[in-house]
Parts: structure tokens; sequence; C-alpha cells
């Protein structure tokens, strides 16, 4: 033990190896995880990221519903309104489409970390007879906190945002075109109304029926979902009865 005063010994403390580092989060995480645990306050956390970002597909989708309620109100409040302002109202929804989609791919990063904690923890922890779902959890998990990637790649995204909101907006609004082309259409038949400028009808209706049915094959193809949902299946079990 070293005088009062003296300089300290510069060995003390000393971590060969970085033994000490290398154990820094030894027992963090045990067994037994009670409401208090570490693994309690990161749920919470994961859980207060994944509602953040999911305000953020809703404030998306607000805002293209929005949008196109005002250009086909506008689009059919006078005959004599340009039609070609409804497909600027698809590009204008293609737009939000992939912005979401995009915002979906950072929302599935904390949804399948709260997925694996419901799955590993909270699942077994209720129901002692359920097994863990991965045994590999904890490593990764670790991984992903080390190194966060997305989950899903963006054709999926699309798919999903495709299938919950924007395949039913598309179809309304190339409703809405088709209708005002044809019943609406001011001395012209269709497709002779569907022109725009110096391009044929005939070519203005073949372009948006093709991206019309690339939307749908991308909805509707048959896939392996990486994402990491709750209600994948449709399932409904009546658990309350004992």
């Amino acid at each position: 033990m070293s005088e009062e005063g003296a300089d300290p010994d510069p060995g003390e403390g000393f971590d060969p190896g970085g033994e000490r580092e290398r154990r820094l989060g030894e027992g963090l995480f045990e067994q037994e995880m009670g409401p208090s645990s570490s693994m309690a306050h990161l749920y919470r956390g994961e859980v207060h990221r994944m509602t953040r970002w999911r305000e953020r597909l809703d404030r998306t989708t607000n805002w293209a519903v929005t949008v196109i309620a005002a250009i086909l109100t506008w689009a059919f409040s006078d005959p004599t309104n340009p039609h070609y302002l409804v497909l600027v109202g698809l590009v204008t929804l293609g737009v939000f489409l992939g912005i979401e989609a995009h915002r979906y791919r950072g929302f599935d990063v904390w949804r399948s970390r709260v997925r694996l904690i419901q799955q590993n923890v909270w699942a077994p922890g209720l129901d002692p007879s359920r097994s863990v779902a991965d045994r590999d959890w904890r490593r990764k998990l670790s991984a992903d906190y080390d190194q966060p990637t997305v989950k899903i790649p963006f054709e999926e995204a699309l798919a999903h945002r495709m299938r919950r909101v924007y395949l039913a907006l598309f179809t309304v609004v190339n409703a809405a075109w088709l209708i005002r082309v044809t019943a609406f259409a001011d001395g012209a038949d269709w497709p002779t109304s569907a022109a725009i400028g110096m391009v044929p009808g005939v070519v203005v209706t073949a372009a948006v029926a093709f991206v019309y049915l690339c939307g749908v094959v991308i909805t509707v193809r048959p896939r392996e979902w990486h994402s990491r949902s709750e209600l994948r299946t449709e399932r409904i079990d009546d658990w309350q009865q004992p």
C-alpha cells in the first residue's frame, strides 16, 4: 500500500489484454430478468423507437390521401379541366409510395428487434411450457446492435405498403382517370380522349395499364417474406377461454 501523498503505483489497476473491458457487459442480462431489469428498459426503448417510425409511416399515408383527394376533386369539378392532372396524381402517389417503402425498411429494423425479444424473452417467460423460438437470439441481437442493417429488400417494402394501402389508392385513381377520359370526355371518343399533347391516347392508356399491372405483380407475387410482422398469419384465437 503506498504512503499518503505518494504517487500511485503505475501498475495499479492495470488491465492486461483488456480483460476488464471484455467482461464489462457480463451479468448485464441474466437468465432471470425481472420487470426492472436492463432487458425491460431495452425493450421499452425499442418499442418507443418502433412507435415513432410507425407514426412516420402514417403521416406519409395521410399526406398521400389528402393530395389525391384534392387532385380528384379539382379534376372532376369542371369538364374542361385536363385529365392528365389525374396522372400527375398517380406520379405523386408513386413518390409517396417510394418514401413510405424507405421508411418501412427503417421501421422494420426496430420491429424486428421487438419481435425477437417478444418471442424469446416475454413469450417463454409468461408461459414456461413454451420453448425459446430461437436459441441464437442473443448473438443475433448483439450483432444487430453492433452493426445495424436493414432486414428486408426495397421491393418487399413496396409490396407491404401496396398491400396495406397503396394498391387500393392506385386502383381508385386509375378508375377515376378512366372515368374522366370516357364519361367526361369533351367531343372525343376513348382512347383518343386520353391523348396528352402529341402523345396518342393509345400510348397513354397502355402506359397507365402497364404501370398498374407492374404494381399488382409486385403486390401479389409469391415470395419469401423477411419482415418479422406480428400479423403474418390470419389466425383468430379466443385467448380468454380457460
